[in-house]
């Protein structure tokens, strides 16, 4: 599998890659609007109506994305990663729009259906659109990981929705053209609309869940875990060093961690505190873009949230 260089990472940013999907809705608009008026088919319709769902979408997500990068102030003291969540939903949401008036599209054609015109020219202007965005989606999967970026990861589901979506009216309108069956059409444009509702719901899921404070990847958990067991199971006085209470979150690009550490009660405070530096910094290696917020505690002292009190 293909990873990303730094040099790479560094040039594929989520706003260079979102301006990306900008055009390319832009030029795909164009190939699918102009394949939809030389065929007259509804599905070809269907498949230019959710180009304009994603230019819509890059355009808000690369708002939010840029809104992601802004640091942290006296309003928002923990950044504002949460906002590539709102893209996500967003695009979620129009999504299901463009569903529906697919669905409302093809049932009026599909009491009324019309012959197709100069199939070849439709089919090669969709296929040329479809190869674009395929190619697009491939780049953005790649850069989200890397960047761990939901918006830049929503826009490339949707980018890969879309190939799907092409590939099922080319082949509808094959049938058509071949068969003569011409409520084949509307039908196509339907299960396209189905599939499009599926993706929609599922990237509005996603976007809830971050909202919610979901809690981080079990990958990343495990980098965590292993960084931690590194100062637990450690020689001499390092042995003595226990941690509990780890409560994790992730918010866009960003993921946060706490944790209580604890330490023989006879160390000094600039002992404890630079046992502390270090975890932090082998956990911000092991796991980059991690903030850390790590409490210390004398051994014998146990924090207990489930008291009634701690709950009001």
């Amino acid at each position: 599998m293909w990873c990303m260089t730094p040099a790479e990472s560094r040039l594929l940013t989520p706003q260079r890659l979102l301006m990306a999907s900008i055009a390319v809705a832009v030029v795909t608009i164009a190939l699918k609007t102009l394949a939809w008026v030389v065929t007259d088919s509804v599905g070809l319709l269907s498949d230019a109506m959710e180009s304009l769902v994603n230019l819509a979408s890059a355009v808000f997500g690369l708002v939010m994305v840029t809104i992601a990068t802004r640091p942290a102030d006296e309003e928002h003291p923990y950044g504002h990663h949460k906002a590539e969540y709102f893209s996500s939903g967003f695009e979620g949401i129009l999504i299901i729009a463009a569903a529906l008036g697919i669905i409302w599209a093809a049932g009026h054609r599909l009491f009324d259906p019309r012959p197709i015109e100069q199939v070849g020219w439709g089919l090669a202007l969709s296929v040329l659109s479809s190869a674009l965005n395929g190619l697009l989606a491939w780049v953005m999967f790649r850069a989200a990981k890397e960047h761990r970026s939901i918006a830049l990861e929503a826009d490339a589901r949707h980018l890969v929705t879309d190939v799907w979506t092409s590939a099922g009216v080319v082949l509808g309108i094959a049938l058509v053209h071949f068969s003569g069956w011409l409520w084949l059409d509307p039908v196509v444009a339907m299960a396209v609309a189905a599939n499009i509702l599926k993706e929609g719901f599922h990237l509005m899921w996603r976007s809830s869940q971050g909202l919610m404070d979901e809690a981080v990847e079990p990958e990343v958990m495990a980098a965590i875990q292993q960084t931690l067991a590194g100062f637990a199971s450690g020689e001499g006085e390092a042995a003595i060093i226990r941690f509990d209470h780890l409560s994790t979150r992730k918010a866009g690009q960003r993921r946060f961690l706490d944790l209580h550490m604890h330490m023989p009660a006879y160390w000094s405070l600039g002992r404890a505190a630079a046992v502390r530096t270090s975890v932090e910094q082998a956990l911000m290696s092991a796991v980059p873009g991690l903030r850390a917020t790590i409490q210390l505690l004398p051994s014998d002292v146990e924090a207990h949230f489930d008291d009634e009190k701690d709950l009001i």
